[in-house]
């Protein structure tokens, strides 16, 4: 037998319906009359309970004078509602067994609960609570100001990456609203009203915003009991406004340089792609993995090991609602010019249009997403982010069960032309930041 062979039949067989990866059947949907839609999926191995709460909100439902507010909430909602007070959250959910978190992105922001299946009731009573009453204090909001005034400095103004791709990002996108960085403008963190607080809240935090994705040791009745109890009776709001602005065609290369202390060179190439349906994702997907993925990757094994002109390099696809950015990222080794690094990374996007990969890099591409897809399935927790994720960003939670197929059917052709049809010059930002001590 081949090597391929043996490579699909090991994939085929991990991909077979086994014990702890649910399968599209088993997800059950419900509207309650509020809006609020939820997603149940059982299962029973172990006795625990993963709620994600998917709120339709992020940067790109902000606008200048108000930038940042989406990320703040992410924070403020675990600063005290109506019952349960300020830190009480945290507390009572670890008291619980229990552990979360929460992310803000350009499109949503997720709070994540996990949990022991006999502290499910409390968690909707607490969800429900900031979902319902989330406290307005003036003394809460300006300690939390602080706080993420804090993490921008942190993230961003002292990070070389963060300094970076913030400007680059906003040299990318001139019109739509992913021009601005989540954690929001400085000036515009230090400005926001409490009638800039009250009406994002109002309208990001409704139910009818709101996708609610349960999976564990629980049953559909019992998660849909405890739904209609606890969260049916919150008001549906006003969506958030449309986002309405499309990005113009970019007609030529745009750079960006950041000088700043730094002891390497960095650089960041940034070109345009579909939205998260684009039919061509999943040629997207596998691009991506063929150029940047692994220590095998095509450049990596150039880039890296072979010509040693870079500590490393890597590839990030933005899954997103609107029309997004693929972005290369490049550390130079010490005393490389990045002329050469950025050099060798446009041959080898020229070798990807100019000819198909070869079927043994397809499937070694094709095996390395399935694998992944597979093992984040496995957890309740992977699984309800997916499950969430393709709600949102798809349209449809069922698409994540015929990922695979997607993927299987991408072919060299497919490749290649996403290649071409996207990473061209006239698409690309690049962006360089270098030490101070080149000036």
């Amino acid at each position: 037998m081949s090597m391929r062979a043996v490579q699909i039949v090991f994939l085929a067989a991990a991909l077979m319906p086994q014990s702890g990866v649910a399968q599209m059947d088993d997800v059950k949907t419900h509207m309650l009359d509020n809006g609020l839609k939820v997603l149940v999926q059982e299962d029973h191995n172990i006795p625990n309970v993963a709620m994600y709460f998917f709120y339709r909100i992020g940067s790109r439902n902000e606008r200048p004078g108000i930038t940042g507010i989406s990320h703040f909430f992410e924070h403020m909602m675990f600063n005290g509602a109506k019952k349960y007070g300020p830190k009480q959250f945290d507390n009572t959910m670890e008291k619980a067994g229990g552990n979360n978190n929460a992310y803000t992105s350009r499109d949503v922001t997720v709070y994540t609960d996990w949990f022991p299946a006999t502290a499910l009731e409390l968690m909707f009573d607490m969800e429900s609570d900031r979902m319902r009453d989330l406290a307005f204090d003036p003394k809460m909001i300006d300690s939390e100001r602080g706080v993420v005034y804090s993490e921008r400095r942190t993230s961003v103004d002292n990070s070389n990456f963060g300094t970076l791709y913030e400007q680059l990002e906003a040299a990318a996108f001139i019109a739509h609203p992913y021009h601005w960085p989540v954690l929001g403008w400085p000036s515009d963190i230090e400005a926001w009203s409490m009638d800039d607080l009250k009406a994002h809240f109002k309208t990001g935090y409704a139910p009818n915003n709101c996708t609610l994705v349960v999976v564990g040791d629980t049953t559909d009745a019992q998660v849909m009991l405890l739904a209609r109890k606890y969260l049916e009776s919150i008001p549906r709001q006003d969506p958030p406004a449309a986002v309405r602005t499309k990005e113009p065609e970019q007609k030529g290369e745009r750079r960006v340089l950041v000088r700043k202390q730094a002891q390497l060179p960095l650089q960041m190439f940034a070109y345009h792609i579909p939205d998260a349906k684009s039919p061509e994702n999943a040629a997207l997907q596998v691009f991506d993995t063929i150029m940047t993925q692994g220590q095998s990757c095509r450049l990596y094994k150039r880039m890296v090991d072979s010509e040693q002109l870079a500590i490393n390099v890597n590839g990030n696809q933005q899954q997103s609602l609107d029309p997004g950015l693929f972005v290369f990222t490049v550390q130079p080794r010490s005393g490389v010019d990045p002329a050469r690094t950025e050099t060798a990374l446009f041959e080898e996007i020229a070798k990807a249009q100019a000819a198909p990969v070869s079927a043994e890099e397809l499937r070694k591409a094709k095996n390395q997403l399935l694998a992944a897809n597979f093992r984040q399935r496995k957890t309740i927790a992977g699984r309800a982010n997916l499950l969430g994720t393709f709600e949102v960003f798809q349209g449809d939670y069922r698409k994540l069960f015929t990922l695979e197929q997607e993927i299987e059917n991408v072919s060299a052709d497919q490749v290649q032309s996403v290649a071409k049809k996207y990473f061209m010059a006239d698409n690309r930002t690049v962006g360089t930041l270098l030490p101070l001590e080149a000036k």
